[in-house]
């Protein structure tokens, strides 16, 4: 999940800004960022799932906040940032940068050129805040 979240930002995306991309990399770009979406929120399901059972094994009450570990609190913090991020990019983001994108550079508003500087680092937010997340996860469990 991370590693897709590393190619995607760190590779692809690289390629596609270049002024020079072919239509066909372009493609490739979109469909493996729709086929990867698949992936972020299956893995994003699986966090969510297994959270729960996770505290239950180490006796940590859900439904007592009071007494959770302060990294605890910190990495539900994390991934609540990473769902929120995730979501903003994915349902909000992508379709408006779709429309965007067909408008010539010298016509976007103000407001559409905001949004695709955003498109451009929010997923780089989001893959600090997944790292923070594992990272915590780690300290949690050995806490």
């Amino acid at each position: 999940w991370i590693g897709g979240m590393v190619f995607l930002s760190l590779v692809l995306t690289p390629v596609v800004r270049n002024r020079n991309a072919t239509p066909e990399i372009v493609a490739l770009f979109r469909a493996a960022a729709l086929r990867f979406r698949l992936v972020v929120w299956g893995a994003m399901a699986v966090l969510l799932a297994t959270g729960p059972l996770l505290l239950s094994q180490r006796e940590i009450a859900i439904t007592n906040p009071a007494a959770w570990p302060e990294i605890l609190v910190v990495k539900l913090g994390l991934v609540a940032g990473l769902l929120l991020s995730t979501f903003l990019h994915d349902l909000f983001l992508g379709p408006k940068l779709s429309r965007i994108a067909a408008i010539p550079e010298s016509r976007r508003t103000a407001w559409e050129r905001t949004l695709v500087k955003t498109a451009r680092w929010l997923p780089r937010l989001s893959l600090l805040i997944a790292v923070a997340v594992m990272v915590a996860a780690v300290m949690l469990a050995r806490s």
